[in-house]
């Protein structure tokens, strides 16, 4: 299958296999969700076509706050939590038709509980999310809003055709007129 948003750094290969052996083939309607906020998670799912935005609403202001994505050759579902039935921190809904090959995550506990090299696997799932939520963290502290643009363009290069602006900006932690602004630099080559 071919990756049209962004690629994948750690080898999926046993989990993709098990999701398409073992799997069930599900397809969402732009606005439909895997999981809702505050449920039991329980799906886990190779995505095979689309993407899915993880969304969160602010305390005080109920205010929407995209923290993550799942694309085209990427896994979805709200991970460690679909293993042990917590609820999801993130409502995770289909930003345009998407389909995945969905576990539960008991199917999913069962395959790790076959061998060690298989609960290895489990523990490198787990280590990559870390990196990847802890890079994401460190980069709003680092980074300005253009160079994690930039960043984010790297990881999923045809992201802006798919997404819209305020999904970007909120993802970003920046405001859709910034956004903007940093879009226009770059088109018309603007320094940094």
């Amino acid at each position: 299958m071919e990756q049209k948003f962004g690629k994948n750094s750690i080898d999926i290969k046993v989990l993709r296999e098990f999701c398409e052996r073992e799997g069930k083939e599900v397809t969402y309607r732009k606005g439909d969700q895997l999981e809702r906020e505050g449920d039991p998670a329980r799906w886990f799912g190779f995505v095979t076509e689309g993407c899915f935005k993880y969304v969160t609403h602010g305390i005080s202001d109920d205010k929407e706050h995209i923290t993550w994505f799942s694309f085209e050759g990427e896994f979805a579902g709200d991970y460690p939590a679909c293993l042990d039935g917590g609820p999801a921190l993130t409502t995770i809904e289909a930003m345009m038709p998407t389909r995945i090959l969905r576990v539960s995550g008991e199917q999913l506990v069962d395959f790790f509980r076959q061998d060690a090299e298989k609960m290895e696997l489990r523990s490198v799932i787990a280590e990559h999310l870390l990196s990847q939520a802890r890079a994401c963290y460190i980069d709003l502290h680092r980074a300005t809003a253009r160079e994690r643009y930039e960043r984010l363009l790297q990881r999923c290069p045809g992201i802006v055709e798919h997404l819209a602006l305020q999904d970007l900006a909120s993802f970003l932690c920046i405001t859709p007129q910034m956004l903007s602004r940093i879009r226009k630099e770059i088109s018309f080559g603007s320094q940094k």
